[in-house]
């Protein structure tokens, strides 16, 4: 079986490609990107293909039995869903068997510019199109929270909208979990969600944090308007602040307050606990 992962030099499609090799030997492997160059695996193949160029899909999907579509990070509303249809009707083109669709917790019909509304999109065009087709929708990754704690910490504050709960999840279980469902039988028209073992409050995640980092943060909400004012403040790009608040609405929505056993179903092995992941990132 020849299986393709399109944003292959991202760093989940690095290490969902990696992981491939590990625990797929018996079949090919195809690393796609539009800067294929920066794919240095031995072992795979390595494909030009852009979202942005839908004809340069066709080709760079042929010959593939199954197919990840990881989307890529442009915040421009509307954009993601664009660039995912046009790879779907490129992959269904270029006669892939089963396309695998990385999406996100809490995905429905929202209006844009929340950022649910372009995995929607995406998801209904792969049922409508796709001879075969799986979802791996994602909570929210613990790297991101490590990278936010990183910051907070310098003021001893860890903010959010309201308090809510997140059940956050480490980027290599989740390659883990992808790599399950695309050697594996019995996905087709399966919607899974890769989640961590526990979902935490904030006040709990700002605990966490100061325990693995030794030092204090206390957790504060605030309204939308306010962080907004914060993040233009520090210069964001306004897609940025519009995504980074988007992500607090959902967080207040209960959109990523939800547990699974998927990833160890897809993998063979539990995801690993927040407080895990943050002992080794404040070594």
């Amino acid at each position: 079986m020849k299986i393709g992962v399109n944003g292959a030099s991202g760093q989940l499609g690095t290490a969902t490609v990696k992981q491939l090799l590990e625990r797929a030997t018996s079949h090919s492997v195809v690393a796609i990107s539009r800067s294929p160059e920066k794919i240095e695996i031995n072992g795979v193949e390595a494909r030009f293909g852009d979202y942005d160029q839908p004809s340069s899909l066709v080709e760079a999907y042929k010959g593939l039995d199954r197919l990840l579509l990881i989307p890529s990070t442009n915040l421009q509303p509307g954009v993601r869903a664009a660039q995912n249809i046009a790879a779907i009707d490129a992959a269904v083109a270029a006669g892939v068997s089963h396309i695998v669709l990385m999406s996100s917790a809490g995905a429905r019909n929202v209006q844009k510019p929340n950022i649910g509304a372009d995995y929607f999109a995406s998801e209904q065009h792969l049922m409508c199109k796709a001879r075969q087709w799986s979802i791996l929708r994602m909570s929210y990754y613990a790297e991101a929270l490590i990278a936010e704690a990183q910051m907070s910490l310098a003021h001893g504050v860890l903010t959010g909208l309201t308090e809510n709960k997140v059940s956050f999840v480490l980027r290599d279980d989740l390659a883990a979990a992808a790599v399950g469902l695309l050697v594996g039988e019995g996905h087709d028209g399966a919607i899974y969600t890769g989640t961590g073992p526990e979902s935490l409050t904030g006040a709990e995640r700002a605990g966490a944090i100061a325990k693995a980092s030794g030092k204090p943060l206390t957790f504060v909400t605030l309204p939308a308007e306010t962080l907004h004012a914060q993040l233009q403040q520090v210069g964001l790009p306004a897609e940025v602040i519009t995504a980074v608040v988007s992500i607090q609405q959902n967080f207040s929505n209960g959109d990523f307050d939800i547990v699974t056993g998927d990833i160890e179903k897809l993998s063979g092995r539990p995801a690993r606990n927040l407080e895990s992941i943050l002992s080794i990132a404040f070594q």
